[in-house]
């Protein structure tokens, strides 16, 4: 095995000169074998809020979650003093290194763990460290405003893009993200701490920080920081909350901004920064992530280019990895990109990923946007999934002249800013209805789509409507939601439930992070009484099952 990798490897290096010779390489271990890391201990490397979530959906912890062996790690870097780390994935078992001279891989490739090397990048790295990893088992703490009004928002420019997935109704009954955490995987978040039009988001304490996956390469310093733009905007299209300007489809949220990617180069490295990215929003307890990145053609490392016929979730380790993702409880959202007028037409990855929301653009009158790229993949799966507004989409943007340090509203088209409208819904949809899974949640959007049962490579299933998703699935669809009587609202200690139809059979009730906090059964009743004074102040959510397993979702605030 490792000698045909080997000869492989030799045989790369040839092809290397049509292109940049590497000096990035993914390391592929074979083992976690004797590592200080143990399914027991996960708080280890997972944040308590994502443990919460693996025992709310009975997702196991498996050895697939255990970080890399360092001591492997350490063995592989000791043999060059140029060498440096780059990346890491436990869920692919891979580490990515910074290795200028080749005459170190085979040497490498002889470690007794090591199973395969692949050549995926031509950085150069300055003499300056590489950014230091982030910690894996960051904790972020929820600390949302509570604002559950009915009250009519005034969305400024940004109706139309929301409107048109009927997001605006799903707010209006009360529902803009309180609670969910939301990761942005992206291409730089430049200024978003200074800007007023964050202050919000800053001020409330919803934004938990910021991770740099980009080591100090040549390339990335060269331009200045104009690069960091675009995650900005993306973020933007969820976050912002400034009343007749712009207000984001997840505007009461909690974000989490990770840089994975540089726009100026296009390597296969990048996908080992987003796989990294991933599992870094896994590791904090995200429930949805954005990525508004997508990889269809590395130009300046071409010896990785690959065929449609490899678009099958399979060959990539970020489409691997965005799969995982989805099966670690996470609503996936990724752009399907913007190639649809040009040679590389398809979707990208990792938007060929299994069981994730693959987004497509279309313009405000539900035409499909020219450039929006196109499916299936090439195992005839349903790509993209979804489709939402693309064409000239609204968003605060930095000044586009660099240093100069400011936002102004302003609008971009592409599947990149499509991507956010579905990622920041979702989350408001997962926040109305938190007794669904991830997975469930999705399927749920496919299915209110106005394609759902005549889907094309164009659309996939098509334009997702919001308030329909919440409104089947919260009452009986062959008869009007049945009443549920709440009150004192907010309460202290007793919380009352009235059905005057006596059907009553039991009550579920959540917290603003999903977690179930309270549960009661009852035979056929037609009230309840219901002793909170054990539950936190804050905003929470219930589920009653009547009669027939109907449902009837209510909300109060805990003073």
């Amino acid at each position: 095995m490792k000698r045909l990798s080997l000869i492989w490897f030799v045989l790369g290096l040839a092809v290397s000169l049509f292109g940049q010779a590497p000096t990035c390489y993914r390391v592929y271990l074979s083992d976690k074998n004797n590592t200080p890391y143990s399914i027991n201990n996960p708080s280890a490397y997972l944040s308590q809020r994502a443990i919460d979530k693996r025992m709310r959906f009975s997702i196991p912890i498996t050895e697939q979650d255990l970080p890399i062996n360092p001591q492997y790690k350490q063995q592989i870097l000791a043999l060059d003093s140029q060498m440096q780390p780059l990346a890491v994935s436990k869920w692919m078992n891979t580490f990515t290194v910074y290795c200028p001279d080749s005459t170190v891989i085979p040497q490498i490739l002889d470690l007794p763990f090591v199973d395969s090397i692949l050549p995926v990048g031509a950085y150069q790295l300055h003499d300056n460290p590489v950014a230091q990893a982030v910690p894996e088992n960051q904790a972020p703490i929820i600390q949302n405003t509570i604002s559950p009004s009915k009250d009519t928002m005034d969305y400024g420019k940004g109706f139309v893009q929301i409107a048109l997935n009927n997001g605006h109704l799903l707010h209006s009954e009360g529902f803009r993200g309180e609670g969910m955490l939301i990761a942005v995987i992206d291409a730089g978040f430049r200024i978003i701490e200074e800007t007023p039009y964050y202050q919000d988001l800053v001020s409330s304490g919803r934004f938990l920080g910021k991770y740099s996956l980009l080591p100090n390469l040549v390339d990335t310093l060269s331009v200045g920081g104009y690069e960091g733009d675009h995650g900005t905007d993306i973020t933007s299209v969820m976050a912002a909350n400034s009343p007749g300007e712009l207000i984001g489809t997840a505007p009461a949220a909690s974000f989490v901004l990770i840089h994975s990617e540089w726009v100026g180069s296009e390597q296969l490295v990048e996908e080992d920064f987003w796989a990294r990215a991933a599992e870094i929003a896994d590791s904090i307890g995200a429930d949805v992530v954005n990525s508004s990145l997508g990889y269809c053609d590395f130009r300046d490392f071409p010896q990785a280019n690959y065929p449609h016929a490899e678009l099958d979730g399979q060959h990539s380790v970020a489409s691997r990895c965005a799969t995982i993702l989805g099966e670690k409880g996470i609503v996936v959202c990724v752009s399907a990109g913007n190639h649809g007028n040009d040679s590389l037409y398809y979707i990208g990855r990792p938007a060929d990923a299994f069981d994730i929301l693959t987004i497509g653009a279309c313009t405000s009158d539900s035409l499909i946007a020219g450039f929006s790229s196109h499916g299936y993949t090439a195992d005839s799966r349903v790509k993209p999934d979804v489709t939402a507004h693309g064409v000239h989409t609204f968003c605060f943007t930095p000044y586009p002249y660099y240093p100069y340090n400011f936002v102004m509203l302003g609008y971009y088209s592409g599947t990149s800013m499509s991507c956010p409208i579905i990622a920041g819904l979702s989350a408001c949809l997962w926040q109305a209805m938190p007794q669904y899974t991830s997975t469930e949640i999705m399927q749920i959007i496919r299915e209110s789509s106005h394609l759902y049962n005549n889907p094309n490579p164009d659309f996939g299933y098509g334009i997702p409507d919001f308030y329909k998703a919440y409104k089947t699935h919260i009452c009986s669809s062959e008869q009007k939601p049945l009443p549920l009587g709440v009150y004192p609202n907010p309460v202290t200690d007793k919380l009352h439930l009235i059905n005057h139809d006596g059907n009553i059979q039991s009550i579920s009730i959540y917290n603003a992070a999903g977690q179930l906090v309270l549960q009661h059964t009852t035979p056929q009743s037609f009230f309840l009484e219901i002793d909170v004074t054990h539950l936190s102040q804050g905003f929470y959510v219930g589920t009653a099952t009547l009669e027939g397993n109907h449902k009837a979702t209510f909300k109060f605030v805990k003073k």
